[in-house]
């Protein structure tokens, strides 16, 4: 089976386990089939006559002693099953994380948050409770229906177990049936659950825009529409669950009509004794739960399988950006270098790179500016590896980036985007993101280098106040500054600064370039922005227009030039003469 192989590295590592618990559970199947015996035994010296009390005595005490025996054995392979079932469902949710750090922008513009969300809870799950309760109901189907036919056959009567089995091959089909609906509906309801997850994110992420207009009873009719339409799914499969008991129960009762007409009949005709069809009876009665198991079993494996394959659709997708086989080892960024560079988005008709070449030493500080949409951005993130570089066309040290470890180049960049990730933990954690064992002196230093400190101290707890989701409690220019600590902090080869400062006035922002300046001495600094006094000290700068370099060079020549970076900073010192 697909699922079995899919999971084999699983049951291999714990096929220690899994021995002990079907061992355990082959040994009670077969205990089981004593107490039965016993008691048609019983039956028949009390019809002869012959029983005396010490014979009755030490049935009744071994009976005791097997159910005690029973209880201990059964506790050990529900604890140890189940206890696998726990423990895959812990590895494969790390092993879906491990995965998800690995992918890249464009896995993520592939597959939502809630689809996602839906992968790590329900759908693995379900594949924790195949991987426990499935081999728990496949055990007690074979071995626990193989074991009492066998002593029906053996101690019994053949014919009468024969007759009494007859209804069981309609089950096999009605259930084989069954399954595949229940796989198929399964996937359905999995899929609009992930629908739902999305929709509850975006709702409450956003919740602020959805207030500030007035648009709430809208978005709960549209969550209603979401979650009925998840609940029609889920009662599609709960429909089709339905119809596995009565008819199991049905057949259980055909069997037990054959069973006891005929065997009242084999009675008559001294085939077998009264306390053998009491005993067929009592045997016939302990198949109902193997039956029940084939059905549940069906049931469970078609809801496993069905996430199985979503997880592996989405673990066997590879990185957009894989790591190189043969690394150039490069001990410092000494040179950053893009050679005629052009990039399009996955998908996109038009390119959002065009031909860009720079170079930028060490130590130096590369602005890019331009209007809005013009490649800022992108640039940026072309340093930051999220997407795939056309070969020998970036490079760092006169090496092509594909050459280069993606580990070496995450540990050179810090980068502060335009939105910023904020945990709902404290300050301190949100800043020490990058840097956990960093001390009290560290921190304090890259918070008064972002100009921080004081906002720090006017909050309730200090460094301790939890800001809430995505940093409700701050402000716009708060999250900004307190991103651009956590990247100072890390104290990298290179800085990326993506439009950071937006929210902060001139003088702040001046502020925070003067100590990036004088703290970042010798380190290397790329900064894109809309405003261009934050790039006026650039050693070089270049104008973007559609992907395109269309001016370039230090602000005093790009003055003289009389392009579009002059006519913008004319403007922009003509808006901050008017603000003052």
């Amino acid at each position: 089976m697909a699922f079995v192989r899919r999971l084999m590295w699983f049951f291999r590592s714990r096929r220690a386990h899994y021995g002990l618990a079907i061992g355990l559970m082959t040994a009670v199947s077969l205990l089981t089939t004593v107490p039965p015996k016993l008691i048609g035994n019983t039956v028949d010296h009390i019809r002869s006559g012959d029983l005396s009390a010490a014979e009755l005595s030490s049935t009744v005490l071994l009976l005791v002693g097997l159910a005690l025996l029973m209880y201990v054995m059964v506790y050990v392979w529900i604890t140890t099953l189940f206890g696998n079932s726990v423990l895959v469902e812990k590895l494969l949710r790390g092993k879906l994380l491990a995965h998800l750090t690995k992918m890249t922008s464009a896995f993520f513009q592939r597959n939502s948050t809630g689809q996602l969300m839906a992968l790590a809870t329900n759908d693995i799950l379900a594949i924790g409770n195949t991987a426990g309760y499935g081999v728990m109901t496949l055990v007690n189907t074979l071995v626990g229906a193989s074991v009492v036919i066998v002593t029906m056959i053996a101690s019994i009567s053949f014919k009468l177990m024969l007759a009494a089995l007859v209804p069981l091959p309609f089950l096999a089909v009605v259930i084989s049936k069954l399954g595949k609906k229940v796989r198929s509906r399964f996937m359905e309801a999995q899929a609009s659950f992930g629908k739902m997850n999305d929709h509850a994110l975006e709702a409450i992420s956003g919740i602020r825009v959805i207030r500030s207009y007035v648009q709430e009873e809208h978005d709960l009719t549209a969550f209603r529409g979401v979650t009925t339409d998840v609940m029609h799914k889920n009662r599609r499969v709960a429909l089709v669950n339905a119809l596995f008991q009565p008819l199991i129960s049905l057949i259980v009762g055909v069997s037990y009509s054959i069973g006891m007409g005929y065997g009242s009949y084999l009675v008559f005709q001294h085939e077998i004794t009264l306390g053998q069809l009491i005993s067929f009876n009592i045997y016939l009665g302990m198949l109902i739960w193997p039956m029940i198991s084939f059905g549940e079993f069906i049931n469970v494996l078609q809801r496993g399988s069905a996430s199985s394959d979503r997880l592996d659709t989405a673990l066997s997708e590879k990185e957009d950006v894989p790591d190189t086989d043969s690394p150039v080892q490069v001990d410092v960024p000494t040179r950053i270098e893009m050679r005629k560079l052009s990039f399009s988005y996955p998908a996109a008709t038009q390119p959002s790179l065009n031909d860009i070449s720079f170079t930028l030493e060490r130590g130096e500080t590369l602005g890019i500016v331009g209007r809005t949409g013009s490649g800022k951005s992108t640039l940026l993130k072309q340093l930051l590896r999220q997407y795939p570089v056309q070969p020998d066309r970036l490079l760092i040290a006169d090496t092509g980036v594909e050459h280069i470890t993606l580990e070496q180049m995450k540990r050179w960049v810090a980068y502060v985007p335009q939105e910023h990730l904020l945990l709902s933990k404290s300050i301190r954690d949100n800043i020490a993101l990058g840097k956990p064992d960093a001390t009290d002196e560290e921190i304090a230093a890259a918070v008064e280098m972002a100009f921080f400190t004081d906002d720090i101290a006017q909050m309730p707890e200090g460094f301790g106040t939890i800001i809430g989701e995505k940093g409700v409690m701050l402000s716009g220019g708060q999250k900004q500054r307190l991103a651009i600590a956590r990247a100072l902090l890390v104290d990298s080869e290179i800085l990326l600064l993506d439009d950071c400062l937006s929210a902060v006035d001139a003088r702040t922002e001046s502020r925070i370039l003067h100590h990036i300046r004088r703290q970042r001495a010798g380190r290397t600094t790329l900064i894109a922005t809309h405003r261009l006094s934050a790039v006026s000290h650039a050693n070089w700068i270049i104008v973007l227009d559609e992907g395109r370099i269309v001016e370039e060079g230090t602000h005093d020549e790009l003055m003289l030039h009389g392009g579009w970076y002059k006519e913008q900073w004319e403007r922009q010192q003509m808006e901050a003469s008017l603000e003052q």
